[in-house]
């Protein structure tokens, strides 16, 4: 991997390992761009998110990272290490907290090592951010405020997260999936990788599209392959008719889903990675949350309406509801996701 003579300077960025949190270091590499002229910036990423990070024009390489989470491995981090030492880099930008993932900027000998201290990673990090989560209460804003000299106030107004999609990309992928283009579509995406706790019932979307149906709206069901049993009871319960509703969970490419959102009229997500992805195409988006809290990790778009009941017990930030009731999302009546859905798509 030798070093690009189009740029002088060469800078790592090593990603987390989830899709939305990806896509909120999106307005770091951007503040990077702008204050590293003539810059090529790599990001060390897993598979998973390597979709997300082809779509930002910031990004110029993807370098994969294969550790599994809670994996050392440190003869292959040394060998993967030892290769990235080649491209002469000269700073990384650490954005997970573990020691582990410190590990590889370090072997690699890359001179300044940006990054939270973390899990005590005294001299893995070099040039330490000491996290104040008062004055910082976003994520997005924890990896921005890495563009900046340690100690300094975060500038604000933080940028908002930009995947490309374009109209090119968009007939490729409908074509592959055997659709046109249609006129008024509204995506769900009914999963939440975390766990059940943070996923509106099957029963209260397929009452949402019933409704929407009747508005004239086709629905399109976006996740992973874990997510077609939900699909499909989506589509079991809904009373629509044959075709309205088609489930494309476990179908798609994450490349293709981010299509696919990007040609949506409406979205409506749990908290989840798609709900990021669909804040970052800036798409009408009614963002549902139950045991998370919308306060670390919003969906970063002005088109963006939240929906949370706010009740005592939430949020627990559990995988599962502890008490048994999930009334967080029960209680969250289709009636009312409507009208915030209805309220997005009005002009």
């Amino acid at each position: 991997m030798p070093p690009s003579a189009h740029f002088k300077h060469r800078t790592l960025v090593v990603a987390p390992s989830w899709i939305g949190d990806t896509i909120m270091a999106q307005p770091l590499f951007m503040r990077l761009h702008k204050n590293i002229p003539d810059s090529q910036l790599d990001v060390l990423a897993p598979p998973w998110v390597a979709p997300v990070l082809r779509r930002m024009p910031e990004v110029s390489e993807i370098v994969d990272n294969p550790f599994a989470h809670g994996e050392l491995s440190l003869r292959a981090r040394y060998r993967l290490a030892r290769q990235l030492a080649q491209n002469k880099y000269e700073r990384a930008y650490v954005l997970p907290n573990s020691l582990k993932s410190a590990l590889i900027p370090f072997l690699a000998g890359i001179p300044e090592r940006i990054g939270f201290t973390g899990e005590s990673r005294y001299g893995l990090i070099n040039s330490r951010h000491s996290l104040d989560k008062a004055a910082l209460p976003q994520m997005v804003e924890r990896f921005a405020q890495l563009a900046q000299a340690p100690g300094t106030p975060l500038q604000r107004p933080v940028e908002q997260p930009r995947l490309v999609s374009t109209p090119e990309q968009q007939a490729e992928t409908l074509a592959a999936v055997g659709t046109e283009r249609p006129t008024k579509v509204a995506v769900f995406c009914p999963g939440a990788e975390y766990g059940p706790a943070k996923r509106w019932p099957a029963r209260h979307f397929a009452s949402l599209a019933d409704e929407l149906v009747q508005r004239g709206y086709i629905i399109w069901l976006l996740g992973s392959g874990k997510d077609k049993a939900v699909g499909d009871e989506i589509i079991r319960l809904a009373r629509s008719q044959p075709g309205a509703l088609r489930n494309f969970c476990g179908e798609t490419s994450l490349s293709q889903a981010i299509d696919l959102i990007a040609v949506a009229t409406l979205v409506v997500c749990n908290d989840s990675g798609l709900m990021h992805v669909t804040a970052s195409l800036d798409r009408p988006l009614v963002a549902l949350y139950g045991s998370s809290s919308p306060g670390f990790t919003p969906p970063l778009s002005d088109q963006a309406t939240i929906l949370s009941l706010q009740l005592k017990c939430s949020p627990c930030f559990k995988r599962e509801c502890p008490l048994g009731h999930l009334n967080c999302l029960n209680k969250l009546e289709p009636q009312r996701v409507l009208e915030a859905c209805l309220k997005e798509i009005t002009p």
